[in-house]
């Protein structure tokens, strides 16, 4: 097969989840530069409106689907839409995802719990559902997207936000675990994994009284810099593709070389 038609994705649908804004935007604008249908979802309709007409001047459609990843009827009514008007899906992106941050040792239970709900439980319950599709149709991908804070603690002062780590540490597993269940039925799930990216949730580094923070972090990149879209878009194509169709159940870091520090 020609190098283009492996990294192709013509006549394909994808669902990016937490596709308005952030590096869920920069990824359905990626899969949709390669030829991939669209459905981007998330709980702010306005951002996800904004990203549709961008993403639909590329010559693709865009479909925007409000959801909330933490509860169950909207993931729900979420598939049913994605059936109802493509017939289904063949790449899923579980991009969607929330932090909350307090001092660890009062860090409330009920924030816990939301972030688990949509970090994890969420990505679990969509997964079964789009898998359960994807069976139907002979095969898809799913990309999850974790953090490099899934492989190690972080400092109070720079990221007081406890749960967070933990739930990308079950992502990363998790991705793992399908892989091996999921091969059987030609469903190969991987993930990435971000380190530093300029988005809405990374935004408090941009506040003054936090700019030595964000030069110190910079300085513990190997590749000094933040990440910006085209750092992880081209990952997302290749995950998405043919061109890996022999690989599954990895998690590869996007992080300028945190991780092998």
């Amino acid at each position: 097969m020609h190098l283009n038609d492996l990294f192709s994705l013509k006549k394909k649908v994808a669902l990016v989840t937490g596709g308005g804004r952030g590096i869920g935007k920069f990824i359905a604008t990626g899969l949709a530069e390669a030829g991939a249908d669209i459905i981007i979802a998330s709980r702010k309709m306005e951002n996800l409106q904004k990203t549709a007409q961008e993403i639909q001047k590329l010559g693709v459609k865009c479909l925007p689907v409000q959801c909330d990843i933490g509860v169950k009827e909207d993931i729900h009514k979420l598939v049913n839409t994605a059936k109802k008007e493509f017939g289904g899906v063949d790449i899923l992106v579980n991009n969607a995802g929330v932090t909350w941050g307090a001092p660890t040792l009062d860090f409330p239970l009920d924030k816990w719990e939301k972030v688990f709900d949509v970090n994890v439980k969420g990505v679990w319950i969509i997964t079964q559902e789009i898998a359960k599709i994807m069976k139907e149709k002979g095969g898809g991908k799913i990309i999850n997207i974790s953090s490099i804070m899934g492989f190690r603690g972080s400092p109070e002062e720079a990221h007081p936000a406890v749960p967070y780590n933990s739930s990308k540490a079950a992502i990363n597993l998790l991705t793992m675990n399908l892989a091996i269940k999921l091969a059987r039925y030609k469903i190969y799930v991987n993930a990435i994994a971000p380190g530093f990216f300029h988005t809405d949730m990374m935004g408090y580094l941009d506040k003054p009284e936090m700019k030595q923070l964000k030069d110190v972090m910079i300085m513990s990149i190997p590749i000094p810099k933040i990440g910006e879209e085209d750092d992880v878009k081209g990952l997302a194509v290749f995950l998405a593709s043919k061109a890996s169709d022999y690989v599954t159940g990895v998690v590869i870091p996007v992080d300028g070389g945190m991780l092998a520090k």
